[in-house]
């Protein structure tokens, strides 16, 4: 089986956010092959993304038998290195590994969970616990069956942003009940101070984690957050690579690592990162690992799965999984499971010169 063409698209379905989450958070990478297969896999970076795949690696794929994926992420890491170790090229390329990987199970008819998994058995056909993320409308997700909650609080800001973030807290809790897990998400937007007055106030109230207090590169402030935070520590959406994590699990910097598979580099990093902190006693939670694209590794390679909720805008993904009741079942197909309507997306053009 070779390669004989890599193409991408940047699909925008109605209700999709007016913000980078569309302009750069989302890509669709597809790879033909001469047996007939095609894969299918979504990265980031928007039009820069795109770019990086059209002028770089599309090249540097075509004529390559696609099988030895860990190979070829190596390769093509190798090729980026003068400008793509991190952000919008590494997002580029991880929609380009989850395409080999959706050919890779496709090629040996078997969903890529059961590739993953050591024994052979992944949880196909098993329901999923999830937890929702939410900004507002609470009450509402509780009502319609969801489980577990992580709570955006962000927009808190001012000199009362700690009050105003406890109380949101004590309020969510008063909504679901005691023993319902709960998560806080800060995404980015806090200092040291705030985050331990924080941590400190949620005593009692069950959070199960403060998720992305302070910047990424505040290397130091998440050392005294290791040290100092009486509630957990989660991050890692933001980071590329599994090169990035051996820092975050060397040092206990996160309690919790939530890599993103369309970000990080692919399922082959998110692969390595769930090795790097076995035995650690840290867990991996991957971001949106409801999403088709992170819920193999999830049913193959988690202990203790607990996928999060993902991008209701991106209908046009087919195949993915529903939630229902705040369970989400991966199905049998082969492959990544993933089915897309070619004719509905602009851009995804088979006709090269």
């Amino acid at each position: 089986m070779k390669i004989t063409d890599v193409r991408a698209c940047q699909p925008i379905a109605e209700g999709s956010p007016d913000d980078w989450r569309t302009t750069i958070g989302q890509i669709l990478v597809a790879i033909d092959t001469d047996s007939g297969l095609t894969g299918y896999g979504v990265g980031g970076g928007g039009a820069a993304g795109i770019h990086v795949i059209e002028s770089e690696l599309r090249s540097a794929l075509l004529g390559r038998d696609p099988s030895p994926v860990e190979e070829i992420w190596d390769d093509l890491y190798d090729l980026m290195l003068p400008y793509g170790q991190a952000g919008i090229a590494v997002m580029a390329q991880s929609g380009i590994d989850l395409a080999l990987w959706d050919l890779r199970g496709k090629d040996a008819g078997r969903p890529v969970a059961q590739l993953l998994a050591e024994d052979g058995t992944a949880r196909i056909g098993e329901p999923l616990p999830t937890y929702i993320t939410v900004w507002d409308g609470l009450a509402e997700a509780h009502a319609a069956g969801h489980r577990a909650f992580k709570l955006h609080v962000e927009r808190d800001a001012g000199p009362d942003r700690v009050a105003r973030v406890l109380e949101t807290v004590r309020r969510s809790r008063e909504i679901v009940g005691p023993g319902v897990p709960l998560m806080v998400d800060a995404w980015m937007k806090w200092d040291l101070e705030t985050t331990l007055a924080v941590a400190e106030g949620l005593a009692g109230l069950g959070v199960e984690w403060i998720e992305e207090p302070l910047p990424v590169h505040d290397i130091d402030g998440y050392r005294t957050l290791a040290r100092e935070s009486a509630i957990p520590i989660a991050g890692g959406e933001h980071e590329y690579t599994a090169r990035a994590f051996q820092r975050l699990i060397d040092e206990r910097l996160h309690q919790v690592l939530q890599p993103d598979v369309c970000w990080c580099g692919g399922l082959t990093e998110l692969v390595k990162i769930y090795r790097m902190a076995r035995g650690t006693g840290i867990r991996v939670c991957p971001h949106r690992g409801s999403e088709i694209w992170s819920l193999h590794a999830l049913a193959g390679l988690d202990p203790d799965p607990m996928p999060e909720s993902g991008r209701p805008w991106m209908t046009w993904v087919g195949g993915q999984p529903p939630i229902v009741n705040g369970m989400v079942t991966l199905g049998d197909r082969p492959g990544l499971g993933v089915q897309i309507d070619e004719s509905a997306l602009p851009g995804l053009d088979r006709d090269r010169g």
